[in-house]
Formats: C-alpha cells, sequence, structure tokens
C-alpha cells in the first residue's frame, strides 16, 4: 500500500498546543474522510531511540489506495484551505512517498 510520511517542525512562533488543537478538530477529521486515504496518523516526536532530540518535532503517517485518487481528493474543497492552514503551522515540511516492499 503506498504512504506518505511527513516530517516537519513548527515555524518559529507557532504554538503547539494551537497546532495540535487544529490537527484534532480539522485536519485529522477532514483528511480522514478523504474517499482515497486509508488511515491517517499525526504523531508528536519525543526524542531518539537510545536519547537526544528528535531533529522533527511532528510526523504524520497518510495511507492510501491510489496516487491518482489521492490527488484528486487533495485538489477538491476542503484540502486546498486545510493544505493552507496546515503550511502556516509547518516549517518546510518533508512529504515523503513510500511504497512497501513486500
Amino acid at each position: 500500500m503506498p504512504r506518505i510520511v511527513v516530517l516537519f517542525n513548527l515555524k518559529q512562533g507557532v504554538s503547539a498546543a494551537e497546532y495540535e488543537a487544529w490537527a484534532r478538530g480539522t485536519d485529522a477529521p477532514t483528511v480522514r474522510g478523504l474517499g482515497a486515504v486509508t488511515s491517517f496518523t499525526i504523531h508528536r516526536a519525543t526524542g531518539l531511540l537510545g536519547g537526544g532530540p528528535s531533529p522533527y518535532q511532528y510526523v504524520e503517517v497518510l495511507d492510501f489506495t491510489d496516487m491518482d485518487l489521492l490527488l484528486a481528493d487533495i485538489s477538491a474543497d476542503p484540502m486546498p484551505e486545510i493544505a493552507a492552514a496546515f503550511q502556516a503551522f509547518a516549517d518546510a515540511p518533508h512529504f515523503i512517498v513510500t511504497e512497501d516492499l513486500d
């Protein structure tokens, strides 16, 4: 199954509480409602295994059925507004597209 992993930090001056409230109340329910999405989770990074701080504050994991369907979903309302809000919170997010090996 294809998956997108998003690694990001919040922009300077953005409150974690504000972002997390938006993520729980708006982002997650909206993305989970998209037809191509089978799973969407948002994680707060707490550190590296073995010790030390994580280079990223947050990780999103989005599983979907088909890239063309996902692209159609994210281009339709209300996703452009959701994407703009996300960009206001996230500082240079990395969207990594993956696929299973087995």
